[in-house]
């Protein structure tokens, strides 16, 4: 089985929740980022000998945390050693609203794994658009490109949308077989 990595940056939770659900339909590991933009010792040695990093984010702004953002620089080190050439890369957000640009954030995840010369996994999934349909239905928000999920700014961890989290062990899921056929 190919190393899974899913290093994310959550502030209340709600991202976090969203990495634990990719990691559990992608049996990935979790790679936190502290409340100050920092890897957890060893965090980098993790990144390099994964297979697959998977880039997780609340989006603030229009964009990732700063937090992630501060991550996402001091990978420049991995990029001038090519450490994340070839391997495959994937990304999700969460924020309040429906869409909140959120595509900010997936773009900045897809630059950042182009510049690191890695290969881009999207969801693979269709989007249900018809009336019938529900928050509860899996991609209902539409995420082609990466995963995008909503928790309204006043929700609890707990009340997270299930389709969401749905959404994001399916997401895992597609991670693990893309993993399977291409490394």
């Amino acid at each position: 089985m190919s190393k899974i990595v899913i290093v994310y940056h959550s502030g209340y939770g709600h991202t976090k929740k969203v990495a634990e659900a990719v990691a559990e339909g992608s049996r990935g590991t979790l790679l936190a980022i502290d409340a100050e933009g920092n890897l957890p010792e060893g965090g980098w040695e993790q990144l390099a000998a994964a297979h697959v990093i998977v880039f997780g984010s609340p989006t603030y702004m229009g964009a990732p945390s700063w937090q992630f953002k501060k991550f996402a620089d001091a990978s420049s080190k991995a990029w001038y050693h090519r450490h994340w050439k070839d391997k495959l890369a994937a990304g999700f957000t969460n924020s309040a609203t429906i869409n909140g640009d959120k595509a900010g954030t997936i773009n900045y995840f897809i630059t950042l794994s182009q510049q690191h010369g890695m290969f881009w996994v999207g969801t693979g999934m269709t989007a249900p658009n018809a009336k019938h349909h529900t928050r509860d239905d899996v991609n209902h928000l539409g995420g082609y490109a990466g995963l995008i999920t909503a928790t309204p700014s006043d929700a609890s961890v707990d009340e997270m949308v299930p389709g969401d989290l749905a959404t994001a062990r399916a997401f895992g899921e597609r991670i693990a077989q893309a993993a399977t056929r291409f490394t």
